[in-house]
Parts: C-alpha cells; sequence; structure tokens
C-alpha cells in the first residue's frame, strides 16, 4: 500500500505529517477515531481526536497527553490538513480526512450511516482514497430500522415484566448501552445499570449528552424494589453470581452478528436482536458511492469477499492489512 496513508506493524501512518491513526502499539502522535478500545489503545506519546471523544479517553487511560479538534476544524500537522468528520458509529466517533499537496484520504474508523439518534450522523466525506471498515461486509448483514427493533425488545421487555422476569440486555460500555438507554428510558419504568456502564453514563452526561436517568446497581441496591426492571450491563454477567441477585431473569443480546445463527446459539442468552453500531450491507456500499473515492481499501473484517464485490462493481477496490489485538469491548457483540 503506497500513498498519503500506509500501513505499518505501528498501525495506519501518514509519513509527510509524520503521525499515526488508531496506531496498534505506541507511538508519539496518535490520531483517535473513537474511544473502544481496539482503536484508542494506552501508551501513546500524544493523542489528538474529538471533543467528545477526548473524556472518554481521560477515563479509561488517565492521566494523558489529549488535545481535541471540533468536527469539520483543520489543523495543519507537518504540512498535512487533517480534519475530523462524524462517522455515527457511537458519541464522538470520527472519520479522519488527511489531505497532502491535493491528494486526499479519508479512514472511516468504524462508522454507520443509520441515525440513532445519539451519536453524531455520518456525513459522507469526498476523497480520493477511502479506508473503510467492513465488520459485516456480506449480503446477509441487513438490519431493520431502529424503530422496529426497539418495538421488538419493548415487546420482550413487557412480556418479561407480565411474568414476573427481570430483562437483562447485554451491551458494550461505550455506544450500545447509551443507545439502548436512549430508546428505552425515561418512559416511567425503571432502567438499571451495571456499574461499568453507569462510569460511561456519567462521562458522557458530564458533556451535556441529554441521557435518561438510570439506578446504578452497587452492593447496596435493593434490587427487589425494582420488579420487572429493565437491565443493561456487559454481556460477561449472563451467568453471573452478580445476575442472580436479581432472581427470574430473561437475558438478550443486541447485535449485529445475532443475524447469524451461530452467534445466536452461542452467545445471544435467551433471545437475539439484530442491531449494530456498524454499518450494515447497504450501509457500507451507500458509503463508499457517496465518497466517490477512485481507490477503496477494505479492512476489520469480512475483507477478501467485500473487495471482490467492489471489483465487480467498477471500484479499484484493495485489501488493507490492519493489525487487531485488543479487540473492541463489545465482546462479539458489534
Amino acid at each position: 500500500m503506497n500513498g498519503l496513508l500506509r500501513h505499518t506493524e505501528r498501525g495506519l501512518y501518514c509519513a509527510p505529517g509524520d503521525f499515526y491513526i488508531d496506531p496498534a502499539r505506541q507511538v508519539d502522535k496518535a490520531l483517535i477515531t473513537h474511544g473502544h478500545a481496539d482503536h484508542a489503545r494506552r501508551g501513546m506519546g500524544h493523542y489528538l481526536c474529538t471533543e467528545t471523544c477526548a473524556p472518554v479517553l481521560r477515563h479509561r487511560h488517565g492521566g494523558i497527553n489529549v488535545a481535541t479538534m471540533a468536527y469539520g476544524e483543520r489543523r495543519d500537522i507537518g504540512g498535512v490538513r487533517v480534519s475530523f468528520h462524524p462517522a455515527g458509529h457511537v458519541p464522538g466517533s470520527a472519520q479522519i480526512r488527511v489531505e497532502h499537496k491535493g491528494e486526499v484520504w479519508v479512514a472511516s474508523g468504524d462508522y454507520k450511516t443509520e441515525d440513532d439518534g445519539l451519536s453524531e450522523r455520518f456525513e459522507p466525506v469526498r476523497c480520493h482514497s477511502f479506508i473503510t471498515e467492513c465488520t459485516f461486509g456480506l449480503p446477509v448483514f441487513r438490519w431493520q430500522p431502529q424503530a422496529m427493533v426497539a418495538a421488538e425488545i419493548r415487546a420482550w421487555w413487557a412480556r418479561n415484566r407480565a411474568e414476573g422476569r427481570v430483562s437483562i440486555i447485554g451491551a458494550y460500555s461505550l455506544g450500545k448501552a447509551q443507545r439502548l438507554l436512549s430508546m428505552f428510558g425515561g418512559g416511567g419504568a425503571p432502567v438499571l445499570t451495571h456499574p461499568v456502564i453507569e462510569a460511561t453514563n456519567k462521562v458522557l452526561r458530564a458533556q451535556g449528552i441529554a441521557l435518561p436517568q438510570t439506578v446504578e446497581i452497587t452492593p447496596e441496591t435493593d434490587v427487589s424494589a425494582y420488579p420487572g426492571a429493565l437491565v443493561i450491563a456487559p454481556p460477561t454477567m449472563f451467568g453471573s453470581d452478580w445476575a442472580a441477585r436479581f432472581g427470574p431473569v430473561s437475558t438478550a443480546s443486541a447485535s449485529g452478528w445475532m443475524r447469524l445463527r451461530s452467534w445466536r446459539r452461542r452467545r445471544a442468552g435467551d433471545r437475539a436482536f439484530v442491531m449494530s453500531d456498524h454499518a450494515d450491507w447497504d450501509g457500507l456500499n451507500t458509503a463508499i458511492a457517496a465518497t466517490e473515492a477512485e481507490t477503496v481499501y477494505v479492512t476489520h473484517g469480512y475483507t477478501a469477499a467485500f473487495q471482490r464485490w467492489l471489483s465487480e462493481q467498477g471500484h479499484d477496490a484493495r485489501i488493507l492489512q490492519a493489525e487487531n489485538p485488543g479487540g473492541n469491548d463489545s465482546g462479539g457483540a458489534a
């Protein structure tokens, strides 16, 4: 891969500006697309990210050296013009536009094209070369509108309440948890949260992001006072002593991977809802077309199949080999 951005063992590197995007190993200058652990790793000398992303990085990594940029703001780094643009993945997530001597590249990070009502809405950015994730780069991955998924989850919750069970839905702590809370909180019935999720809620609320009120589950919480509650917790809590304190429960996963039967059998709990913070097949194709990119690099997902498809559609499509040693927060619940 030759060009303004290239893959190295440390991550995606811009030689003219001497910086990395979402580096896999320690570097001096790291531009970060969003706060998930597989994109924002520890140990960088300097971090640069969006204003909404920075508090999440500080929460996770402590006293780091982090600078911020507003969406659409342009900054010169070593003669390279850099800007951040909404990716729609989670609050504060960004695509990163890099321009040098008239050549424009965009690194997508993770993104979704559906407006979830919480994250900054995805904005396509025109460029010469587009580096796109393809986590769900197969035609089988097509999402229902969020309102339809919400109705399915609400019906499951109501049935559990009528049968005297607490509903526990698995979600990673940044993005999916707040999306679910925005969908179901504030409607009169209590929503309870695991402390790991509530810690992220507090970081986002402190920035002015409006989230419905929740009840954090502490060791002192009398869970019997919340019959029929909806509980948002990491999927690792399924079947744990922590979950057992609620008595009769029904568990569910909300993830794009639930489109696959094998994942539903292994990871779903009692119910599976297909809902993702990544673009589906149609979203990927729509986003790529909107960039009008001359060259498309695919990474993080079904790269071979998606590259072949794009090539058949007339794109100059190539595979970008990328390291991903960390994995994201989702525990597979993307």
